[in-house]
C-alpha cells in the first residue's frame, strides 16, 4: 500500500515536471515572439521610412560597374559617400526614447552637399541668418541663365564657367545701379539642371528693389517699387560682359563658340515683386541647399533603368516621368556635382562658392553698415536666435525625443546592444 502511495506521489511530481517544462517552454517560446514582434515592429519602422527609392539604391544596382563610367574622381568620391550615407559603413549611434524607451538604431550621414538625405537642416540655418538682415524695401527674384552652347565648354572647365556667370551677373547689376548713382546688392545661387537633369547652368538671384546712394540713404530704383531693370536691356549688357570675361581668361575656346554664343538673345528672367520682406528669405531658401533630383522624384528602379518625375514646362509644367538606364542616370546627376572647392559655404565675393552675397548684402558691408541702414529704415533688428538643438522624434512612438546613449564605428553596435538587451517594448501602432 505504502509502495503504491509512493509511487502515485512519484507519478504527479513527474505530471508536475513535466507541467513546468512546458511552461517554461511556453514562456521561452513568448520571449522569442516578443522579441520577433519587437524587431518586425523596428523592421517596419525602418522599412516605412525608406519605402521610396533613392539615389543611392541606383549605386548599389551598379556597384564597382560606375569606375568604368568615365566620372572623375572628384565625382566618384561623391558618389561612394552619397551611397554610404546612413548606412553602417559610417558607423552609427543609439538611442533611447525619453517616452516608450525604446531603443534604436541612427546610422551617420554623410553630409556631403550633393546628398538628397544631409540638406534639410543646413537650409534651416540659412534661413534663420537671413531673416536678421532684412529690410523693408521691395525685392525681386531675377534668374540669369547661360545658353546651351556653353555647355561643353562647362563639363570640361566648370569652375571657369560657373565663375564667370557669378562676375557677368553681378558687373550687369552694378551697371544698372551706378547709372542711378547707387549701390546694389545680391544674394545668387548657383543651379546647374534642368528638370530632367541635363545641363542649364543659371543663377537664382534676389535682388532689392534698390540701392544706397553716396549718403548712405536707401533709394528704390522706381518710386513705385514694381519694377526693377528692363529685361531685354539686362539680357544685352549680361551676354556681353560674360563673352568679354570669356574672351580674357580662354580666347581660344571664345572664339570657338563666339558665333553661337552671339546667335541667339540670353535669357534673364524677373519675377514680380515679393509680397513681404520675410517671403523673400523663404522663398530663397527652397533654392539654396537644392541638389539635382530629390529621392522623392525617383519612382522606381529595376535591375537595368531608374524611372523619374519631372516637369515640363513647355507644356505648363505638367508633370511627366522619364526612364533612364543606370548609367545614363548616373551620368546626368554627375553633371551636377560641382567642382572641388566649390562648397555651399557663403563668403562675400568669394571664388568657388555655390552661394554669394555682394554689394550692400556682402559680409564687409554687413558688418559695419547693415545695422546703421535697418535703423533709419526704422527697421527692428532681431538678433540671431541661438541655434537649437536637433532633438528627432522618436520612430515608435511618434511623440518622444531620442537620446544618444551610445556611439559605434563601421565595426557595428556595442555587444551590449547585440546581445539582447535591446527593448522588447512593441512600437505603439
Amino acid at each position: 500500500m505504502q509502495h503504491e502511495v509512493a509511487c502515485t506521489e512519484r507519478s504527479r511530481s513527474e505530471v508536475a515536471c513535466t507541467e513546468r517544462s512546458r511552461n517554461e517552454i511556453a514562456c521561452t517560446e513568448r520571449s522569442r515572439t516578443e522579441v520577433a514582434c519587437t524587431e518586425r515592429s523596428r523592421n517596419e519602422v525602418a522599412c516605412t521610412e525608406r519605402n521610396r527609392s533613392e539615389v543611392a539604391d541606383v549605386l548599389r544596382k551598379v556597384g564597382s560597374k560606375i569606375e568604368s563610367y568615365g566620372l572623375n574622381t572628384w565625382q566618384l568620391r561623391t558618389l561612394y559617400a552619397i551611397k554610404k550615407c546612413r548606412t553602417a559603413e559610417l558607423g552609427g549611434h543609439i538611442d533611447a526614447c525619453d517616452d516608450c524607451g525604446n531603443i534604436t538604431i541612427s546610422y551617420n550621414s554623410c553630409r556631403n552637399r550633393h546628398c538628397p538625405k544631409c540638406q534639410g537642416n543646413k537650409r534651416e540655418d540659412w534661413i534663420q541668418a537671413r531673416e536678421t538682415e532684412l529690410l523693408p524695401v521691395p525685392y525681386f527674384h531675377v534668374v540669369f541663365t547661360l545658353p546651351s552652347s556653353i555647355n561643353a565648354l562647362a563639363m570640361h572647365q566648370p569652375k571657369m564657367v560657373y565663375d564667370t556667370l557669378f562676375e557677368a551677373t553681378w558687373e550687369t547689376l552694378q551697371t544698372f545701379g551706378k547709372a542711378k548713382e547707387m549701390q546694389m546688392g545680391m544674394i545668387a545661387v548657383l543651379h546647374t539642371w534642368g528638370q530632367q537633369l541635363s545641363l542649364h547652368p543659371h543663377l537664382h538671384c534676389i535682388v532689392p528693389g534698390g540701392g544706397v546712394d553716396k549718403d548712405g540713404q536707401w533709394q528704390n530704383s522706381r518710386a513705385d517699387g514694381k519694377f526693377l531693370f528692363p529685361v531685354r536691356a539686362l539680357s544685352k549688357v549680361f551676354r556681353a560682359k560674360y563673352c568679354a570675361k570669356l574672351k580674357a581668361k580662354s580666347p581660344i575656346l571664345y572664339e570657338q563658340i563666339r558665333q553661337d554664343l552671339w546667335k541667339k538673345s540670353w535669357v534673364v528672367f524677373a519675377k514680380k515683386p515679393f509680397g513681404s520682406p520675410k517671403s523673400v528669405v523663404e522663398y530663397l531658401g527652397s533654392y539654396t541647399h537644392k541638389i539635382a533630383i530629390s529621392n522623392n522624384r525617383i519612382k522606381s528602379i529595376n535591375n537595368e533603368n531608374v524611372t523619374f518625375v519631372y516637369k515640363d514646362y513647355r507644356v505648363a509644367g505638367v508633370k511627366k516621368q522619364m526612364t533612364l538606364t543606370h548609367q545614363e542616370f548616373i551620368r546626368r546627376f554627375a553633371l551636377h556635382i560641382l567642382p572641388k572647392r566649390f562648397t555651399s559655404s557663403v563668403r562675400p565675393l568669394g571664388s568657388g562658392v555655390k552661394i554669394r552675397h555682394y554689394g550692400f548684402l556682402s559680409s564687409t558691408w554687413k558688418r559695419k553698415k547693415l545695422q546703421l541702414l535697418q535703423e533709419k529704415l526704422k527697421v527692428k533688428v532681431l538678433e540671431k536666435a541661438e541655434k537649437k538643438t536637433f532633438m528627432p522624434k522618436c520612430p515608435c512612438c511618434k511623440t518622444g525625443n531620442l537620446h544618444r546613449i551610445a556611439v559605434f564605428d563601421q565595426r557595428g553596435p556595442p555587444a551590449w546592444y547585440l546581445g539582447g538587451s535591446q527593448n522588447t517594448i512593441p512600437c505603439k501602432s
